[in-house]
């Protein structure tokens, strides 16, 4: 499964999971329910995966993220009232320490399910090919 394929999956499965629980439940809750989901989807789900952080051949740090699925894509979640830029800014440490190009953020605890895409590598948006300076 390609990763814009496997992003939109896990993102599916994530709504699924905050239209049945809705917001108000802990971060252990919703990753456990959407673990299930993925699995349910076919996909390899790896819970809590422990990561090290690595300085000149040597261990600095260690963390776990809170999954990483299709061995593709870290997925970082979240139970607050709004995502903030600390939270992206922890995943894309998350990506630069592991060398995974992609991850997810998603907010189960407002309203709606907040989501963001993040890339190691940074993109710069490109303007339109007619776009004249």
């Amino acid at each position: 499964m390609e990763e814009q394929e496997l992003t939109k999956t896990i993102i599916g499965c994530a709504m699924k999971v905050h239209s049945a629980l809705g917001p108000g439940f802990l971060e252990s809750g919703y990753q456990k329910a959407l673990a299930h989901e993925l699995s349910k989807a076919g996909l390899k789900v790896e819970c809590e995966k422990p990561l090290t952080v690595n300085y000149d051949g040597v261990v600095v740090g260690e963390f776990s993220a809170d999954m990483l699925v299709g061995e593709k894509i870290i997925v970082e979640l979240k139970a607050g009232l709004a995502l903030a830029a600390a939270h992206a800014v922890q995943l894309v440490n998350y990506l630069t320490a592991t060398g995974v190009e992609l991850g997810l953020l998603l907010n189960f605890g407002a309203q709606r399910l907040e989501f963001k895409r993040k890339t190691r590598t940074y993109h710069p948006k490109q303007p339109p090919k007619d776009f004249i300076l």
